[in-house]
Parts: C-alpha cells; structure tokens; sequence
C-alpha cells in the first residue's frame, strides 16, 4: 500500500503563474514526473494500475473534473494517488477535440445511429454536450478502457525496465522480494 503522504513526497510545481495548461506542455516537469512514478516504492502492477485508472478518467467528457474524479477515484480504489492524477493529465487540450469526435463517431455507431461529425460550436462545455451525453459516454468509456489497458502494461513494463537498470531501485527489488512481493 502507497504511504498516505505520497503526494508530498513529489515536488509538485504548483507556483501561480502555472496553470494545468502550461503544466502539461512542459518537458521538464514531465520528465520530472515520470520519474517520480517510476521509481515509487510500490509494486509495478500497483503503480501501473493507478496510472490505467487515471488514463480511463482523462478520456470521460467530465472537463474540468478529471483531477478531482482520479484523487477521488485513488482514495476508494486504494490505488497510487499519483499515478492517477497523472494518467487523468494524459489527455491535453491539444488531443481534447480529435478523441471527443472519434469517440463521438464509435457512441454513435455503437448506438445504431448514423454516424455524424459532433457539432462542437458551442465549445467544450458540459451543456452545450449534454445533448450528445449517450454517444459520448459509450464512446469514451470505451476507447479509454481501450489506453487504460494499454496504458497498465506500458507503464508495468517501464517501471520494471526501470528498477532493472537504476542501481537505487534495485535494492528496493531486493527487499520487495525478500517480503514476497513480486515485481514480474
């Protein structure tokens, strides 16, 4: 189980002047973050299966939410905090609108209906969605079910690449064994 104090274990840039935008743009805060997962003292499974939820959250059409739906969705699912708001941050503005229309499109088809371009002059807000709420809700749930399966084993594997190659991390393999923790 993930300490209760792992947030503040990872030095989250939370100054004023950023805003999600810019946080999600920024290389090395990326870089930053990537590493903090992947070398947390948790299972690999854990830490993937955190990052698969969070991944699964980011495609909902809950805009705004996704922070706030991945910490709560870690605290009932007893899954690594940071890893799940992480994943709820993969989809960024830039790929928003393509996987709102495509998932769209799949609802749609899914649905019996013909299949139609989403109308989005109106913009990204929930009402001006809400007409369109069966489609897209079939639709990204399940093409982020699809990136969350995805996303676990990518993340499994990099973790596990990981500790295999930082000389660090291999102690904590050592000790994870000898407790009878399994890393593959």
């Amino acid at each position: 189980m993930p300490p209760l104090n792992e947030l503040t274990n990872f030095q989250w840039d939370l100054r004023l002047s950023h805003t999600r935008g810019d946080s999600l743009l920024n290389k090395k805060l990326w870089k930053k973050r990537i590493y903090s997962i992947l070398s947390l003292d948790s299972h690999p499974g854990h830490i993937a299966l955190g990052f698969a939820v969070g991944v699964f959250i980011s495609f909902t059409p809950f805009f705004g939410l996704h922070t706030p739906i991945a910490i709560a969705a870690a605290f009932l699912l007893r899954l690594n905090k940071l890893t799940c708001v992480t994943g709820a941050w993969i989809n960024t503005p830039i790929t928003v609108v393509p996987i709102l229309g495509l998932s769209y499109k799949l609802g749609r088809f899914l649905r019996g209906r013909p299949v139609n371009e989403l109308p989005l002059s109106g913009g990204l807000e929930w009402h001006n969605l809400a007409k369109y709420a069966k489609s897209l809700i079939l639709g990204t749930s399940i093409l982020g079910f699809c990136a969350a399966i995805i996303a676990y084993f990518v993340c499994y594997y990099l973790v596990v690449r990981f500790r295999a190659r930082d000389v660090a991390q291999a102690h904590l393999d050592d000790e994870m064994k000898e407790v009878g923790e399994e890393l593959d």
